[in-house]
């Protein structure tokens, strides 16, 4: 029996513990594992698939992988790796993308700016099943990573994401703490926000200084923020970038393009 094939990315890069943790346990639970992520850090990149080429190659650098598993340093966007892997890289061609662990929290409206999410996402676009995996590091944290506080839920979440639509897309995140101290796992809706915003603390006419910092707006009630916050790791199923059939055209938008219409065909 052919076993499930996941590629497992990230954004913080191919040296990230993060990536080494979720590439293992995917691993130990069954499936077939190839690793392909950025070189370098390339946090905020959404869905970019932007790469450094040369003569017209995308530059990829075979390394070793943890515990043996294929792996890949790709000058690249995580999006990037996934349309590659997706599209003819690997043979045969990975069932699922994983993308994480990242190190903070991807959560509220503002994951439309996060690379782990973007990859996830571009798997979902290709009609595979994508999983953003996210630890909530505080910004400016130094104390240790709880990695292992995120393996405990990744069986039971990746069993819900073989078990779902091709191009479903979760994302999961975790608290920063030991698994003892976590609540129960819950569903929850995206914030309005996010948890970092990114602040332009300086502009002197030759260039931009910028910062990042803690969004000072409070979370909206039970969004996956606020249940973050309070010590729940948190499961959202996301949806691509699509129409809203639902938004009120205004009128006179919408008389426009009759009036356009009708010069068109006149």
């Amino acid at each position: 029996m052919t076993r499930t094939r996941a590629l497992v990315t990230n954004d913080d890069g191919i040296d990230s513990p993060g990536l080494a943790v979720l590439a293992e346990a995917a691993s130990e639970a069954g499936l077939d594992v190839v690793i392909a992520a950025p070189e370098h850090q390339f946090s905020g990149a959404s869905a970019s698939i932007t790469a450094v080429q040369e003569d017209g190659r995308t530059v990829v650098r075979e390394v070793e992988g943890p515990s043996g598993l294929p792996a890949y340093a790709v000058r690249a966007a995580p999006a990037h790796i996934v349309v590659a892997g997706l599209q003819g890289w690997f043979d045969p061609a990975p069932d699922l993308v994983l993308s994480g662990i990242n190190r903070g929290g991807n959560v509220g409206r503002a994951v439309l700016h996060s690379g782990t999410v973007g990859a996830a996402l571009t798997a979902g676009l290709h009609d595979r099943r994508g999983l953003a995996v996210s630890l909530d590091v505080a910004l400016g944290a130094e104390e240790d990573e709880h990695w292992e506080a995120v393996t405990g839920y990744l069986p039971r979440v990746l069993e819900l994401l073989l078990d779902s639509p091709l191009g479903t897309t979760l994302s999961l995140n975790v608290p920063d703490r030991p698994v003892e101290e976590h609540r129960e796992l819950r569903l929850a809706p995206l914030d309005p926000r996010g948890v970092v915003q990114t602040l332009v603390e300086d502009a002197d006419g030759q260039g931009l200084l910028l910062r990042e910092a803690e969004t000072g707006e409070r979370a909206e009630p039970d969004s996956d923020r606020a249940l973050l916050a309070a010590g729940h790791p948190t499961l959202t199923a996301l949806r691509g970038l699509c129409e809203d059939p639902d938004l009120l055209v205004p009128e006179r938008l919408a008389h426009s393009a009759r009036l356009t219409d009708e010069r068109t065909h006149a």
